[in-house]
This record gives structure tokens, C-alpha cells and sequence, in this order.
């Protein structure tokens, strides 16, 4: 004797609920994930077509009361702005903060700026650039 089998005949009464479930998500996660892609696609763009002036720092000189600070800028001609530069001492306190403008029509700006510090530094951090 053979035991009975509790499936459903194939066909005869439609889908389970189980595979309607699955479907749908399916194509939930298929609009979500696009929309996330526009989304990421859109900030980069924003971020890399939109940020017109960047820098980096070359080198820095502590002393005392004082950090110099050697700056290389990237910017489009003819465009203002400011790059934040701060410095910590060695227990990561912050002990100088200051905005540094860049207002000459070059495209590359490499210039020394000195950043006034409360006690001696130990590090240079180019926080961000900005136009403006």
C-alpha cells in the first residue's frame, strides 16, 4: 500500500500563497534596489560634479603655539573659497581650528598657512574645502 500524498494536483487550484508572497517581495527588492542605485549614483555625481575646489595636505611644522601647514588646492579659475584646517595635541584634543581662503585665479594653489594653536600640536587634518 502506498501513503497518500497531502500536494495539491498541479494546476487545479492556483498559486500558494507562498509563491504570490515570494513574487511580490520579489519586485519590492527589485524597485528598492534601484531606487538605492539612483540614489548612490545621484550623490556621487553630486559630490565628484558639484565640489569645484579640494586640497590636500603636503606636509606640516609643529611648534609651540603654532602649525604650519604646506597646502596644495585644486579649484576651477576663478572660483572663491576656504579650506578648514584643524590640529589635536597628542591626547586627540583639538587645540586649533581655522579657515584658510583661496581667492587667486590659479587652478592650483600650493601655499604654507600657519594655524594658531592653545597648546603644542601634534598633527595637521585638512577638515574639508568649500566654495564660497
Amino acid at each position: 500500500m502506498s501513503t497518500p500524498s497531502t500536494r495539491l494536483p498541479e494546476g487545479r487550484y492556483g498559486r500558494s500563497s507562498d509563491q504570490r508572497a515570494d513574487r511580490i517581495l520579489k519586485i519590492v527588492g527589485g524597485v528598492l534596489a534601484v531606487l538605492m542605485l539612483g540614489l548612490v549614483g545621484w550623490l556621487g555625481y553630486h559630490y565628484v560634479a558639484q565640489n569645484e575646489i579640494s586640497a590636500q595636505v603636503i606636509s606640516f611644522d609643529v611648534s609651540d603655539n603654532a602649525v604650519k601647514v604646506h597646502l596644495e588646492v585644486h579649484k576651477d579659475a576663478g572660483v572663491d573659497g576656504y579650506c578648514t584646517v584643524r590640529s589635536q595635541s597628542e591626547d586627540g584634543a583639538e587645540v586649533g581650528r581655522a579657515d584658510f581662503r583661496f581667492d587667486k585665479d590659479a587652478t592650483r594653489v600650493d601655499e604654507v598657512v600657519t594655524l594658531r594653536t592653545t597648546s603644542p600640536g601634534t598633527s595637521a587634518e585638512l577638515v574639508g574645502c568649500h566654495t564660497g
